[in-house]
């Protein structure tokens, strides 16, 4: 595993954002999910996430999730990922989001 700098971690802006709509995302390869995230100050961002297996649609909206929302945007299929949402992957490739364990201002970086 390479070690990294202060500096290069500085470079990854995570933040905190709110799920508003999650939708499934039929047009995708993976099984995934459509949604859209508030970052405060930072803006709503759209994104795909392979997260069926572990979340329904509704029970997404309103959660607080953390993400990286430095990445350049990415074509998939019929939308533009603005952002990538963290999680710890299982053993069967399940994903299990990050979050913060309280309510915490939109938009907030990690780190």
């Amino acid at each position: 595993m390479e070690e990294l700098t202060w500096d290069d971690f500085m470079k990854v802006e995570m933040r905190v954002g709110t799920i508003l709509s999650a939708e499934t995302f039929k047009e995708a390869r993976n099984p995934a999910y459509k949604l859209t995230i508030d970052f405060g100050e930072h803006g709503l961002k759209k994104t795909s996430a392979q997260i069926t297996k572990l979340y329904k649609p509704n029970d997404l909206i309103g959660r607080q999730v953390i993400a990286v929302v430095n990445f350049p945007p990415k074509q998939i299929a019929n939308i533009m990922s603005e952002c990538l949402i963290l999680g710890g992957l299982g053993e069967n490739k399940e994903v299990t989001l990050i979050q913060p364990d309280s309510a915490i201002k939109n938009g907030t970086r990690i780190g």
